[in-house]
């Protein structure tokens, strides 16, 4: 019974596996908020060196090393992802409409959105207000006054799309 032994390669193997678990684990939990996924990844590679080198305990290891390296490795992260978000948004408020309106190719009704979203940015704008003041109404709805949802789930998106049209139709023509 020496494979039993705490020494053994398969208990070793077995407690690595689960220390990676639980390594993924709180990885998930804290990037929860997405902007922590440079510092959850950053703190994941350090517990895990740390911890296959007999190193401290893996939870130690990873809440010190995100702590230590939260905004040196967060900060990176952010300037790509920021923009990222800015030219999903400019795609996003555009790419539905043109394919309604226009026959085209996927990959040409994608450019022309984010042609139209560059060309168009007072009318990009204005469309991801009305959205963002609809997500703040069902958000508000939902802490402040439950009740409301019902009533934001019958308007709907069908009724931000009828405040969209007339932006869209504008930058059409």
């Amino acid at each position: 019974m020496k494979f039993l032994s705490p020494d053994s390669g398969l208990m070793r193997g077995w407690n690595n596996l689960t220390d990676g678990v639980w390594i993924n684990i709180l990885m998930l939990v804290t990037s929860i908020p997405l902007v922590t996924v440079g510092a959850a990844l950053t703190a994941g590679h350090d517990a895990a060196r740390k911890t296959l080198a007999g190193e401290g305990h893996v939870t130690t290891n990873y809440f010190r090393s995100f702590k230590s390296n939260f905004v040196k490795s967060t900060v990176p992260l952010l300037i790509p992802k920021f923009g990222f978000t800015i030219v999903w948004i400019m795609g996003f408020e555009w790419v539905w409409a043109l394919q309604a309106r226009f026959e085209n190719s996927l990959g040409g009704t994608l450019a022309n959105a984010f042609i139209f979203g560059v060309t168009n940015v007072a009318s990009t704008i204005a469309l991801a207000i009305i959205d963002v003041a609809f997500l703040g109404l069902i958000v508000g709805s939902w802490f402040y006054m439950p009740q409301g949802l019902f009533l934001l789930v019958v308007l709907g998106y069908g009724s931000v799309l009828m405040l969209h049209v007339p932006i869209l139709e504008h930058a059409f023509a």
